[in-house]
């Protein structure tokens, strides 16, 4: 028997519908994307959703697959698609035949053409094998598959959105091609009757063209089956699905059978009779097949022993990795009820009790799946109540280092703390020991050793701030006790609040209104009204952001024309003012002006390249070589601006939002300016915080160079008040994370936010293109952060170090919130919680050092000031 499979297609073939074939709704899982998607379809299990951070690349890992157990496959498709899993097979009885990578060009005038190109390479390897004695023999043999992969409609779906008259013309073709396929394949095998085929997808597609998240067009795929092996077309009155699709696609009277994404596998293999994948999950989808009773009683017993297997291999090795005396095996599934499962299923198949035999198996498959995960997340709440500890103790410890060095609890060690500290080191060392001793008798993943010794480490630190502790217990009646107690409720409320916000970004809009409120209840409205003023007004625009739709659904260059006029008007309105007051060197008024050219430039280049590929005419060169020129330069030229604060800051932007105008393609070109208008109105509203505090060492804005160096007499310690500017500025990358939904939706990717730098898919060049567009409000905002600190002599590792305790509370509390949600995954192989602080406190210092980089420090001018100086 042989097994023909396409992909990518959504177009329901009514006629085998109707007359030859079973359908129903394939259900995928998150993410939706071209690599989990097709693991699941061919392989039969579902990766951790870490495993999409490998992208495009060659499987992390070699697993068994469909492919790998037939015969023969051959394969034609996308050259991103088809190497993955010819790869992982064993011996050299895959064969693949792609096109080249150029040809997935999203500028395309006729992607339409990838598909045909399947069709015509599989009509001619059928005509050549006919003359070629030992290609025919081979695919005369059983246990044959042809993958064809079709991703012509995926190509127009993502550059023109389905529904489009491309999009649909594709549909068209790719139904006539499947039609065709068929045909040729049934005369090439004499209509024998031997061939079997399915009709399926790897994700859906949102109206918007874009997927990868869980909306019900990404998650529901189709699956149509027919051929040998296949039960026909079958006709009920009533339903057991409660949506409103059959209604929707008028197939009322057509009996609809709902898989899982993952028992296609089970499916594809047990129609030309190989073995199930060692790693499948799927359960096989007997409703599907046209057998007898005993062949499908015989078929979901091995389903249920191969997952059965599964379990025991699961148990083994985590009975191996544990204390015996700790051990704790799943109930439902010792080792006798198991052997009572196979047996009890074997004796009903032997007596002929099919039916019974098949209800019998399918309740195994339902334990052992269960018994899967128990084990999977076996280590749980031992890994977990690490990661808490290690939590707390960080946290701890930052929180008495700041009180230490800003709240003169510092005292001088003495013979007697030291001796102390000394016991308390070999005391620590002794607990480390044990603890990795522990892990070495279960014999830990090495991961495990991170999980439980860094609290370790973490607790010991803190322990040798004992003192400090002390003497903050003992000056707690000399605290201003009712503002401390307010400014607890207020930062465990706008915690509450960013952590909320990771779900619904609506929220981020009841957060900004009450920051623009912030002047009136402090007081400051009565003092600068104008600037108080300009503060809420910016606030209240932000905060329209978050209530709009995610990126990409709506895409309208008008509005990024919009940006560009708003970015030269405020641009514009500096330069005048700074004009009045003090006006620029000649070297700063000639660089200004050219960045505003460079912003008119960039806004046509946008425009440009978006009507010539509506023309279909193509990427002009011009407009790429000017795309990719900008890119380049955005890092360079704030560097030859004066490190005055305003002008630097000025400058910044303005690079900023060229490439931004570049990468944009509706209304999200419009945060950054408004964004800016904020975070100037921040540095402005925070000088007159420290005018209203009566601070000597205050400074002109006006006056403020990021290249001075501080004098150190002049730095203050912490305030209460610099909690609040550390909430802010978390509370704005939150915002600048966001604030468009480039992060809250993996779906939000649009492939039209790169067109101006190229066309043809390459997925590490657009993921890097669009991770800059992500970054650049978080480079604005860390830009800000640092005009304060040299604003309000402030150290930045203070600032900073608050900003961490935030961050770590954050966490903290996401990860209960995860927890008792109950979507932990597998703790053992999913990222650590330390390695998502750790990395987020790595990446926050990593653009701390950029901004500083590109406020304080100059090319050439700077160069020569250093050679004068020697």
């Amino acid at each position: 028997m042989h097994l023909t499979c396409a992909s990518y297609c959504f177009f329901v073939i009514r006629g085998v519908i109707a007359e030859r074939g079973t359908w129903g709704v394939s259900h995928t899982r998150v993410p939706t994307e071209s690599r989990p998607g097709h693991v699941a379809l061919i392989a039969g299990f579902y990766e951790d959703v870490s495993a999409v951070a490998k992208g495009w690349k060659e499987n992390p890992v070699e697993f068994d697959s469909v492919f790998n157990e037939s015969r023969h496959t051959w394969c034609w498709g996308s050259p991103d698609i088809l190497p993955m899993f010819a790869k992982g097979a064993t011996g050299d009885h895959v064969y693949t035949y792609t096109y080249p990578s150029e040809r997935e060009d999203f500028a395309s005038t006729d992607a339409s053409r990838l598909d045909t190109w399947v069709f015509d390479e599989v009509k001619d390897f059928l005509n050549v094998a006919k003359s070629n004695e030992t290609l025919l023999n081979m695919l005369h043999e059983e246990q044959n598959v042809f993958f064809l992969h079709l991703l012509g409609i995926d190509t127009n779906g993502h550059a023109h959105r389905p529904m489009s008259k491309e999009y649909l013309e594709n549909i068209g073709l790719v139904d006539s091609g499947v039609a065709e396929i068929v045909s040729v394949m049934d005369d090439f095998y004499g209509h024998d009757g031997k061939t079997a085929y399915i009709f399926t997808s790897d994700h859906g597609m949102t109206n918007w063209g874009s997927h990868g998240a869980g909306h019900p067009s990404e998650t529901l795929t189709p699956l149509i089956a027919w051929g040998a092996g296949v039960q026909t077309a079958q006709w009920e009155g009533s339903h057991k699905y409660d949506d409103n699709y059959l209604k929707e696609w008028g197939m009322e009277t057509s009996r609809r059978e709902d898989v899982s994404q993952a028992d296609i596998a089970p499916l594809m293999a047990s129609l030309i009779g190989i073995p199930f994948p060692v790693n499948s999950v799927g359960v096989l989808p007997l409703n599907y097949l046209n057998n007898s009773q005993h062949f499908k009683a015989e078929s979901i017993y091995a389903n249920a022993i191969q997952i059965l297997e599964q379990f025991r291999v699961k148990m083994e090795q985590k009975k191996e990795t544990t204390l015996s005396f700790l051990f704790t095996p799943y109930q439902p599934l010792t080792d006798s009820k198991q052997m009572d499962f196979v047996r009890n299923a074997r004796n009903l198949i032997q007596k002929g009790q099919f039916d019974e035999a098949i209800r019998y198996c399918k309740d195994l498959i339902d334990q052992a799946m269960e018994g899967l995960s128990y084990y999977h997340t076996y280590d749980r709440l031992f890994l977990g109540s690490s990661v808490v500890l290690g939590f707390i103790g960080w946290t701890s410890y930052v929180v008495l280092f700041i009180l230490k060095t800003h709240a003169s609890l510092r005292k001088p060690p003495t013979n007697m703390h030291m001796v102390t500290e000394r016991s308390l080191g070999q005391i620590f060392l002794c607990i480390g020991l044990l603890v990795a001793l522990f892990l070495m008798v279960q014999s830990s993943p090495w991961t495990y050793y991170i999980y439980c010794l860094l609290p370790v480490a973490v607790w010991f630190s803190v322990m040798r701030e004992f003192e400090t502790l002390a003497s903050l217990v003992r000056s707690v009646p000399s605290l201003p006790l009712s503002k401390c107690f307010g400014y607890f409720l207020l930062v465990t409320f706008g915690i509450e609040l960013l952590v909320v916000s990771f779900f619904y970004r609506a929220m981020l809009t009841l957060g900004l209104v009450v920051l623009g409120l912030w002047p009136v209840l402090s007081g400051l409205y009565i003092k600068a009204k104008f600037r108080s003023l300009s503060w809420m007004l910016s606030c209240l625009f932000l905060a329209v952001f978050p209530l709009l739709p995610v990126v990409g659904r709506e895409p309208d260059v008008n509005y990024v024309i919009c940006a560009g006029v708003l970015t030269l008007f405020n641009s514009s309105s500096y330069l005048w003012s700074s004009w009045r007051c003090s006006p620029l060197i000649r070297r700063d008024r000639q660089l200004f002006i050219c960045q505003m050219m460079q912003v008119v430039l960039c806004a046509y280049i946008l425009t440009s390249t978006h009507s010539s590929l509506q023309l279909k005419q193509g990427l002009p060169l011009f407009n790429q070589l000017v795309s990719w020129l900008t890119l380049v330069s955005s890092f360079l030229i704030p560097l030859l601006s004066s490190t005055r604060l305003f002008h630097r800051l000025l400058s910044i932007l303005m690079s900023l939002v060229c490439v931004y105008l570049l990468l944009s393609t509706g209304y999200e070109a419009l945060f950054p300016p408004v964004l800016s208008w904020l975070m100037f109105a921040w540095i402005n509203i925070e000088q007159e915080t420290m005018n209203t505090q009566g601070s000597s060492n205050r400074t002109e804005l006006s006056s403020t160079d990021f290249a001075e160096n501080i004098d150190i007499a002049k730095i203050r310690q912490l305030r209460l008040d610099d909690i609040r500017r550390s909430y802010f500025f978390v509370f704005f990358i939150i915002i600048a994370f966001f604030g468009c939904g480039n992060i809250a939706s993996i779906n939000s990717f649009d492939p039209a936010s790169v067109y101006c730098f190229l066309t043809v898919f390459n997925p590490f060049i657009m993921g890097g293109l669009l991770m800059w567009k992500v970054l650049i409000p978080f480079v604005i905002v860390m830009c800000t952060f640092e005009s304060i600190q040299v604003s309000t002599q402030l150290s930045s590792r203070s600032l900073f170090l608050v900003v961490l305790v935030i961050s770590d509370l954050m966490a903290l509390h996401f990860f209960f919130l995860v927890k008792d949600h109950g979507s932990w995954l597998d703790i053992g192989t999913s990222i650590s919680h330390y390695v998502i602080v750790m990395s987020m406190t790595i990446f926050l210092m990593l653009l701390s050092v950029m901004t500083h980089i590109l406020t304080s420090k100059r090319i050439l001018i700077g160069w020569k000031r250093k050679m004068h100086f020697r």
